[in-house]
């Protein structure tokens, strides 16, 4: 399944242990199994990637989420997920009230030290069968 037009897809470090974690926690809470997932490593991930420092991120090394024709990063990116999420999630949305450096400077702390506190990977991580299809290829 080819994803549409307004199909979130989140890139993430398919080596890091939190990332993976993270795209645990959004299968797990993807009621209506809108999100498709790419690593960064992954030919697909290297494009987003590339698409989101030239559309102005200053670093896509992490977590990009490629949403309705526009690349977020950082903490966007990280509070757009909740956005999208259906339950109470989507409260956390309100943490965009707060300045863009002040939310990106929490983010870049941890993602500077991801590896150092919740390990790394040898290889990415390899979708089970009944979430094969929402992982590109």
């Amino acid at each position: 399944m080819i994803p549409g037009a307004a199909s979130p897809i989140l890139f993430f470090d398919g080596e890091c242990n939190l990332c993976n974690g993270l795209v645990q926690f959004i299968l797990k809470r993807d009621r209506k199994k809108i999100f498709f997932f790419s690593p960064l490593q992954s030919a697909a991930g290297k494009e987003a990637a590339a698409k989101a420092l030239s559309t102005g991120s200053r670093n896509a090394d992490s977590f990009i989420l490629y949403y309705n024709g526009i690349y977020y990063s950082h903490s966007s990116a990280a509070l757009y997920v909740f956005r999208l999420l259906g339950g109470l999630w989507p409260l956390l949305f309100a943490g965009m009230i707060f300045p863009r450096f002040l939310r990106d400077s929490i983010y870049n702390m941890i993602s500077r030290n991801r590896y150092k506190w919740f390990g790394k990977r040898d290889s990415c991580m390899a979708p089970t069968p009944d979430v094969m299809s929402r992982f590109l290829p």
